[in-house]
């Protein structure tokens, strides 16, 4: 099986997601005492609310009819769930969602208003589904939210993006959660800037890829789940660790105070609202680890739920 998408692959890609995606703006982060040219890719602004309809899209738009007649399934946190919804409510298929139990409400309630049907499952439980590809009496179509090059093809079409925008980039810092999206757009970048830098960015109380890179091998971290809900696991899949070795530079993690402020910071200076994942990015170039050149921060998402964005906001959040 294709590890890693071509070029042509992400390029045909984005013909294929053109209707359900939009394409998003770079703008500059409005701060003067950056240790960076900090960029922000605002995938805030997608019809969920998340880069995640790019492969899902993509990946739904590849399968054949009599494939989807059934229905799809995925496995997801939120975002990828709400992803897949959009696109099966577009074609009028039932689509099941398996959710952990501490997804936040925000997501749950959207992914139901898209009309798809959550089953909430104990963290461990909805671990499987991502392993096995299936779920006890569910007979669908299973999408991977990040382990499949067609979904990984959807997401590299933000580095076709980033590049026609910003030719010069030096780096892009890429939240990591399983993976698809940093590959996505790594693969894409790899061919079209083989001097940009690529980092995977992860909250430091769920920062398996940091472990495994360090350690060149797929290690299981004691997972602390927080406010950064669209990213961070207990360990990193083989496969995917296997293609960000080949792909990344590294993984740099931020304090959940440095990820809170940032995403304070891009609020009161972008008036952009991030959840916790699309934040971590930031947190991680305004450490200055990801560089002193053009970097390009990837705002995965701003789906938080209001109470917690409010007491982020406020200063008034525990971590």
């Amino acid at each position: 099986m294709e590890m890693i998408p071509s070029l042509a692959d992400i390029r045909s890609a984005r013909e294929t997601i053109a209707g359900s995606a939009i394409r998003t703006p770079l703008v500059r982060l409005n701060v003067t005492d950056a240790p960076a040219e900090i960029y922000l890719k605002l995938e805030t602004l997608q019809p969920i609310g998340s880069f995640k309809i790019r492969g899902a899209a993509n990946a739904i738009g590849r399968m054949p009819r009599e494939v989807l007649a059934k229905g799809v399934l995925t496995a997801s946190a939120g975002n990828m769930a709400q992803g897949v919804a959009w696109q099966a409510r577009e074609l009028g298929i039932p689509c099941t969602v398996v959710a952990p139990e501490t997804a936040p409400q925000t997501k749950i309630s959207a992914i139901e208003r898209l009309g798809g049907h959550v089953i909430k499952a104990p963290f461990e439980e909805w671990w499987t589904v991502f392993q096995e590809r299936k779920y006890p009496g569910v007979d669908a179509a299973f999408i991977h939210a990040f382990d499949d090059v067609d979904v990984m093809a959807g997401n590299g079409t933000i580095g076709l993006e980033i590049i026609e925008d910003l030719p010069d980039v030096d780096a892009v810092v890429i939240p990591w959660g399983g993976g698809g999206l940093a590959c996505g757009i790594a693969a894409a970048m790899r061919e079209l800037k083989p001097t940009c830098k690529i980092f995977g960015a992860e909250a430091a109380t769920a920062a398996p890829l940091a472990a495994s890179m360090s350690a060149s091998s797929p290690q299981t971290i004691n997972y602390q789940p927080s406010f950064v809900d669209g990213i961070g696991a207990k360990t990193v899949f083989p496969q995917m660790f296997e293609r960000a070795q080949s792909l990344l530079d590294g993984s740099i993690t931020a304090e959940l105070t440095e990820v809170a402020a940032a995403l304070r910071l891009v609020a009161e200076r972008n008036r952009v609202i991030s959840e916790g994942a699309g934040a971590t990015p930031v947190a991680c170039a305004l450490s200055g680890k990801a560089g002193s050149g053009k970097v390009v921060c990837i705002v995965s998402g701003g789906n938080i739920d209001f109470e917690k964005l409010c007491s982020i906001l406020t200063g008034t959040a525990a971590f």
